[in-house]
């Protein structure tokens, strides 16, 4: 039952960018259903009520808002909506991210902005916004996304493999700068996983790619938001700067 106190995230405020779709949006259902109040971000007003509508029906507790992680202005009235209705903000999920795909000669300088500005500065810019309310809190737990692809590399991906490659060196140096206030900060590293806009191609590469894993079978939204539910719950509180790669194995 929503809002017993024995749930993981009981009572606890949670913001997840990217939260109307895909990943994100399975992640809001999931942390809702722990208990948390969730805070859906996304560039998309309608895709926000759809979220936010669907948590309240079960139970849960939601305000959306509508913001764009590359726009600090937007991020700073974001934190401040949140601070002025809870009065305290304990876990940030940095899920926006985009792709534009080309290799490296056929790379244009605006796919290569575009990328670099949700997936990397995006998340600098989020993380900077709440740390020194987690730092007044001593306590909070930021969690990145980032991909197998920032672990290893893919085709095509040049842009993206830096910006998950970067979100992992500032996951790691944010778990050394705020541990001491109290602060855990950990990333994961989804590998193929069956958002909607994944389960649109083509039965070959959705098998080509299932074929990769030695668990033959390719991952669903949930199972990468209950990688965030654990690395935020108190179950994990000695983990910190740690990258879990969720990905069945996987190796590209």
């Amino acid at each position: 039952m929503i809002g017993d106190v024995n749930m993981r995230m009981y009572n606890k405020i949670v913001v997840v960018t990217g939260g109307s779709r895909g990943i994100g949006k399975a992640t809001c259902l999931r942390f809702a259903e722990e208990g948390a109040t969730v805070i859906v971000v996304s560039r998309n007003q309608f895709d926000i009520d759809d979220t936010v509508n669907e948590i309240k029906k079960r139970g849960g507790e939601s305000l959306g808002i509508t913001a764009d992680v590359t726009i600090r202005k937007q991020i700073d009235s974001m934190i401040t909506k949140i601070l002025d209705k809870y009065g305290r903000i304990d876990v940030l999920i940095n899920n926006a991210g985009v792709t534009a795909d080309a290799k490296l000669e056929k790379m244009t300088d605006d796919q290569w902005d575009e990328v670099i500005d949700v997936n990397l500065k995006g998340v600098y810019m989020c993380s900077q916004a709440v740390i020194e309310v987690m730092k007044q809190q001593e306590a909070g737990v930021i969690l990145n996304t980032s991909s197998v692809v920032g672990l290893y590399g893919n085709f095509g991906q040049t842009n993206y493999a830096a910006s998950k490659w970067g979100v992992i060196g500032m996951t790691k140096t944010w778990a050394k700068e705020f541990g001491k206030y109290g602060i855990r900060v950990n990333a994961i590293a989804p590998g193929f996983t069956m958002t909607e806009m994944v389960k649109k191609m083509p039965n070959t590469v959705l098998e080509k790619m299932r074929k990769k894993s030695p668990l033959n079978m390719l991952a669903e939204p949930i199972d990468i938001a209950n990688a965030f539910l654990y690395l935020a719950s108190n179950e994990a509180r000695f983990i910190t700067g740690a990258v879990l790669s969720i990905d069945g194995g996987v190796v590209l």
